[in-house]
């Protein structure tokens, strides 16, 4: 008995209601212009849902009223992408318009007709409704005047969940629409993980740098050498909150372009920051960086960062070798350094899985690995095209 009472207590079912009502205004204001023909408005309603701006319309008004709360009801919210679209808010006005008028019948005649059982029942001559005006008084009417209001409260219900229905399938999204919101869900996952990736590699190859330079100081016990160490964090410290201002760019300015981000060209201060950490790198680059394409320049700065980031953590200040070549079609990236024994092989962080999953959505192929000559090698491959 509860669950049938139910919706009493949602708010749904009161603006659902006046969902149903709306449609009816128009033609109560017709009535009073023309009595003979209180079926004149659908003229209007029904060809007006072939303008494009008027799916959109109904969409946000259906999506408050008859689905309030709800995170995805299944309502488009844009105008009519093509005639098809169209075509479905037409018959959509149409139903409205048809499950308004039911409405509209229902919320007057039943009460009414509780009211007559009523007044037959007090030995009232009833008004209204012409088939009681004959009906003997009796006292007995008194209890059929319950079922009108339980009829009233069940047709309510029923049509309110039919045009919640209708709703869904005429304002639905089409399968273009949500082939779009599909892509636009997608472009949004891969934007989180590639924010995500940028804040590892930037701020995580920022602190391996002066970890690194802040034990070397220690150790070294050398005001010239400390000098020399706490400059390089300075210096790296600065970059790494310029790359933190471009990835928060990105949170609070969707439409900001992508070429803010550092690439390959920037490479030269990668190379500094960790020869000043004690790293010597001996660096090799062929052919012009200038001309890459910006997703392949872009990602394949984050890749050496994350490689020599990979170097100082866990080799320490070792020498390294980088190599940066173009040609037929390929951007090639290598880094290769001694892996001392006493210190674990990288490879369950989340760094090298990054520079793999860089690789793979450029369509291209990386290695991470001992080289069999006692080396740890990072080797990528992007194509430019």
């Amino acid at each position: 008995m509860i669950r049938w009472l139910r919706p009493l207590r949602s708010g749904a079912t009161y603006t659902r209601l006046l969902h149903l009502w709306v449609p009816a205004l128009p033609f109560s204001v017709w009535i009073l212009v023309d009595p003979g023909t209180p079926w004149a408005p659908v003229l209007v309603l029904v060809p007006l849902g072939l303008v494009r701006v008027v799916r959109k319309g109904e969409g946000v008004q259906a999506r408050l009223l008859l689905t309030p709360g709800e995170a995805d009801p299944g309502i488009a919210e844009g105008p009519s992408a093509d005639w098809r679209d169209r075509g479905r808010t037409s018959l959509w006005m149409l139903v409205r318009v048809l499950l308004s008028a039911a409405t509209s019948f229902t919320t007057v005649w039943l009460p009414l007709l509780g009211f007559s059982l009523g007044q037959l029942a007090a030995g009232v001559p009833p008004r209204g409704v012409p088939v009681l005006e004959d009906a003997p008084h009796h006292w007995a009417w008194a209890l059929t005047v319950p079922f009108p209001l339980v009829l009233l409260y069940g047709v309510l219900v029923g049509l309110e969940a039919l045009v919640t229905t209708a709703a869904r399938r005429l304002l639905g999204l089409s399968p273009a629409e949500r082939l779009a919101a599909l892509e636009a869900r997608t472009e949004q996952l891969l934007e989180r993980t590639r924010i995500a990736r940028e804040l590892h590699d930037s701020i995580g190859h920022a602190l391996t740098v002066a970890v690194v330079q802040a034990g070397a100081a220690r150790a070294a016990n050398s005001p010239e050498f400390t000098e020399r160490a706490l400059a390089a964090i300075e210096e790296t410290g600065r970059e790494a909150l310029e790359d933190l201002e471009r990835v928060l760019g990105v949170l609070r300015e969707s439409e900001r372009p992508a070429s803010a981000r550092p690439t390959l060209t920037d490479a030269d201060r990668l190379l500094e920051s960790a020869r000043a950490s004690g790293a010597k790198v001996d660096a090799e680059v062929t052919g012009p960086l200038e001309t890459l394409p910006g997703p392949v320049s872009r990602e394949g700065y984050r890749i050496l960062q994350e490689a020599l980031t990979n170097v100082l953590r866990h080799a320490g200040a070792v020498p390294a070798r980088v190599r940066v070549a173009t040609g037929d079609g390929l951007l090639t990236l290598e880094v290769r350094n001694p892996l001392p024994d006493d210190r674990p092989a990288p490879g369950r962080g989340s760094g090298l899985r990054g520079i793999r999953e860089r690789a793979a959505l450029l369509g291209g192929r990386a290695h991470t690995g001992p080289d069999g000559a006692g080396d740890w090698q990072v080797r990528v491959e992007l194509p430019l095209g």
